[in-house]
């Protein structure tokens, strides 16, 4: 938990912070199994691709305005002029991780279908896990580097080819607020072997849900989508380069109290 979070509340709001809280990790707990088994009933009666992926964006849209009625949790989005437009053109995400907020969020404020690169271990949670499992999503083994790469490439191709959007998290896992990752390589590597835009994107999620804890607090979360960032004729050293560099200097201009 962020001293930042707990000094700015004295003891009768922070006892309310966690009464609501407390009601938003039981309502995630409670809906996302029939949510879940909607997903993969539909997949059972043959729904799959952009149908099944809009049908389980459904669950994601409801936590975020949980988020917002049960916590006071709100978001501000900029930049969506930056996003390509036509349906078939397939882009990269590379979103900076503070929470579990942007995991639910990025998929209900983006106008695409998304594919996340995620660990395989989630599939073995009950219901989410299950779930996650019938959709166009790809999943790595990160034991083994060289062919997880491989396995992004392949199915990224695919899937950047049919307009989806991949989204990834370069620092890897989640940083807590005011401090920056070690921001890897594999999404613009991805981008340059498939010749797509990497778009960057900015998220102060800390500010409310900080890095393992499950407190939410009331306040407003700024979402920044940065302009393009082109592949061809690039390297993965220069792309990463400027997807930090625009990334942690926006961190700096939205949330400037972190950085202090």
């Amino acid at each position: 938990m962020s001293k930042s979070n707990k000094a700015s509340f004295n003891a009768l709001e922070y006892s309310l912070v966690i009464l609501r809280s407390s009601f938003y990790l039981i309502w995630l707990i409670l809906s996302v199994m029939p949510c879940a088994m909607c997903v993969l009933i539909a997949s059972l009666l043959g729904i799959k691709g952009d149908r099944l992926y809009w049908i389980a964006s459904l669950w994601l849209k409801m936590a975020v305005s949980a988020a917002r009625v049960l916590a006071g949790v709100r978001y501000n989005v900029q930049g969506f002029e930056h996003l390509p437009t036509q349906s078939n053109t397939g882009a990269i995400l590379l979103v900076k991780h503070q929470s579990a907020y942007e995991t639910f969020l990025m998929p209900a404020i983006m106008p695409h279908p998304l594919a996340y690169v995620f660990k395989r271990e989630l599939l073995h949670i009950p219901f989410f896990g299950w779930a996650m499992g019938t959709l166009d999503m790809i999943h790595i083994d990160r034991q083994q580097k060289a062919r997880a790469f491989q396995r992004v490439v392949e199915q990224g191709r695919v899937l950047l080819a049919r307009g989806v959007w991949v989204i990834m998290f370069p620092e890897g896992t989640r940083i807590a607020r005011g401090e920056a990752g070690q921001y890897k390589s594999g999404g613009v590597r991805l981008a340059i072997e498939t010749g797509v835009d990497v778009i960057p994107v900015a998220v102060t999620s800390a500010r409310c849900w900080p890095r393992k804890s499950f407190l939410l607090f009331p306040g407003t979360v700024d979402v920044s989508i940065g302009p393009p960032i082109k592949s061809q004729g690039s390297t993965p050293e220069y792309m990463n380069k400027c997807v930090e560099e625009w990334i942690e200097s926006e961190m700096h201009r939205l949330d400037p109290d972190a950085y202090v």
